[in-house]
């Protein structure tokens, strides 16, 4: 069916587009996404779905059965949020929110989901088992994907197989990313937070220095990776921000160092957790002061499963053939899809959206980032038909 799932994304290329710059120039923000989600739970509803909205707050659940014999659920997931970013664009469809922006890709994931459900439904007649679509808010570092599997996603029924997509400005058009194992990082958060004893600029010695505690935390934090992991293995630690004092003349009493960790494997990962505590306490211990580590917010490895992962490559080699898909590339990025990975056997992978001819160059998570549209109609066929196939008992 690839060549037909194909022909037919093609097809609604020009509805995609419209979707996703709809959704560009209407951004919404982790677990706001009220006009996406109603976007797309009345669009499941013309397509016969059985829709659950509400799910994980802002989550949309669509469910349908095909007409052949299959006990098989596969899950597809598309994620609906933007970020907190001001668009520096100047396109038609920029963004008309102040301050948010879809500088991610996400509007274009939506599009794509609403052409798979499309897609599917039509072709219900030809594949058997349930498809449920996953229509996930606040991917972007606040948990969703938990707070709809809290909410049940993963049950009535259970998926035995999930497949997601992500747009990648990093890749060139008409290319993919596919390989098993781990193709993106666990992303931690942590906080820091630093108690000393202020008083005025002038009499240091009768302080304890928040800032000067916290500046000797973030130096030494940087020896975790340098001199703590072994050169095989992959970490990052970054302090993205320090919060202390609001004069030059009064040294602070308190700091809040905030910072991220991205690691591949769960050793590492409890190695890097380990030593910020330990060395953000030696620290504090040897001026006096004390402090309070915490992670707020802790995404695992997305990690694809070797099945899953074989069906979507023989998809993709159909839709883009075999020179064009990449096996060995990954990407400290996270993903909260590893959440459902950690629970169901499947595949995450990327879908090119370069095209330095025309621009579209800049990365995510930028001001300037946009995608060249055509990789949505690929990545709807390269879904579909893997679905498919995972339906029949593939993967």
């Amino acid at each position: 069916m690839t060549a037909r799932f194909l022909a037919d994304a093609q097809a609604l290329a020009d509805q995609m587009v419209a979707v996703r710059r709809d959704l560009h120039a209407h951004p919404e923000l982790g677990f706001q996404e009220v006009r996406t989600a109603r976007i797309v739970a009345d669009r499941l509803g013309e397509l016969g779905y059985e829709v659950v909205t509400g799910v994980g707050k802002t989550g949309v659940v669509g469910l349908m059965g095909g007409a052949r014999a299959s006990e098989r659920t596969v899950l597809l997931r598309f994620d609906m949020d933007a970020l907190p970013i001001h668009e520096e664009n100047d396109v038609p469809y920029r963004s008309q929110t102040a301050g948010v922006m879809h500088a991610c890709g996400h509007d274009a994931h939506v599009a794509v989901g609403l052409a798979v459900a499309e897609l599917m439904a039509k072709s219900r007649e030809d594949w058997g088992g349930t498809i449920k679509l996953m229509f996930q808010p606040a991917e972007e570092g606040l948990g969703g994907a938990l707070a709809m599997i809290g909410d049940g996603l993963l049950e009535g029924p259970k998926p035995d197989v999930a497949l997601g997509l992500h747009v990648s400005s990093g890749q060139e058009l008409g290319t993919a990313v596919i390989r098993s194992g781990a193709l993106l990082a666990a992303a931690d958060l942590f906080e820091i937070r630093v108690q000393g004893h202020g008083g005025h600029g002038a009499r240091p010695h009768e302080t304890i220095d928040a800032v000067v505690v916290a500046s000797h935390i973030v130096v030494a934090l940087q020896t975790i990776v340098a001199r703590g992991i072994d050169p095989d293995q992959t970490g990052v630690v970054t302090v993205g921000s320090i919060q202390a004092g609001n004069a030059g003349n009064v040294i602070a009493d308190s700091a809040l160092l905030k910072g991220t960790v991205r690691t591949f494997d769960p050793p590492t990962r409890a190695l890097i957790h380990r030593r910020i505590a330990e060395i953000a306490n030696g620290i504090a211990a040897t001026f006096g002061a004390t402090v309070q580590v915490s992670m707020p917010f802790e995404t695992g490895a997305t990690i694809s499963a070797v099945g899953p992962t074989e069906v979507v490559y023989a998809a993709a080699t159909e839709v883009l053939g075999a020179e064009q898909i990449n096996t060995t590339f990954r990407s400290t990025g996270g993903e909260d899809f590893s959440a459902v990975l950690e629970r169901v056997p499947g595949n995450f992978f990327f879908i090119g959206a370069r095209n330095a001819e025309l621009g579209f160059v800049a990365p995510h998570h930028n001001p300037h980032f946009d995608i060249d549209e055509r990789c949505m109609p690929l990545g709807a066929a390269i879904l579909c038909d893997a679905a498919v196939r995972c339906l029949e008992g593939q993967g």
